[in-house]
């Protein structure tokens, strides 16, 4: 029973502490006062401030430096990935796909093996197999989607940089959905120019082409985020 108030204790005292953070009452940076200021001013025995100290390192907010103290690491809490791109404009996650993937088609160019290529061809010619035109059903239009981010998955892929290709596929399930609305609500997709552009771009980056594979990269999401104006 001792142990639950404890901990309900600590909880109370990290959420003081943070409150006080988050007002700006510490800096970014700055070293925090020792436990046994904290301690009265919080109201609660030095054991329980350290576990408050605890929970926050690990949300990120405090960090603490063996015989230095402990510091303000972050001005709040972060909010977990997934949470952030539920919340996030489309608009801003396409601007963060632009930015994620004109950076990886140029570096897909200077770095890409034979295998990478033959990868970006076949979803290529994938993704050509499943633009049928015209108004189509919902699920002809999800493999479409999925054919698309397939090929632009082998171009991330191709930079060989493991933080891009996370951050890609960390953002895919959220575009996905709303590609597929927005296909619905146009009726007509996968025309010849849209593919003539997936084309320069496969081409490009085969061509070793870095500053092309960019602009490209760059040009199809442009006209991505203005389709959804």
């Amino acid at each position: 029973m001792a142990q639950v108030i404890r901990e309900t204790l600590a909880d109370r005292a990290a959420q003081l502490l943070l409150d006080r953070i988050r007002s700006g009452e510490w800096a970014l940076g700055e070293k925090l006062p020792g436990e046994t200021t904290l301690a009265p001013q919080l109201g609660v025995g030095r054991s329980t401030v350290r576990e408050a100290i605890r929970q926050l390192a690990g949300r990120g907010v405090l960090v603490t430096r063996q015989g230095a103290g402990v510091f303000v690491a972050s001005l709040d809490v972060r909010d977990d990935w997934d949470e952030v791109l539920r919340r996030a404009d489309i608009l801003a996650v396409i601007e963060t796909r632009t930015a994620i993937e004109s950076e990886a088609a140029a570096l897909a160019a200077a770095r890409r093996t034979p295998a990478d290529v033959r990868a970006i061809r076949k979803a290529l010619a994938e993704r050509d197999l499943s633009r049928p035109g015209g108004e189509q059903p919902r699920s002809l239009i999800e493999g479409h989607v999925d054919a698309d981010l397939r090929f632009h998955r082998a171009v991330v892929s191709a930079a060989h940089n493991p933080v891009l290709q996370e951050l890609f596929d960390a953002l895919t399930p959220r575009l996905r959905q709303t590609m597929v609305d927005m296909l619905r609500i146009r009726g007509a997709y996968g025309d010849d120019a849209d593919h003539d552009a997936h084309v320069r771009l496969a081409d490009a980056v085969a061509g070793r082409d870095a500053a092309a594979a960019a602009a490209l990269s760059r040009g199809h999401l442009a006209g991505v985020a203005e389709g959804l104006a």
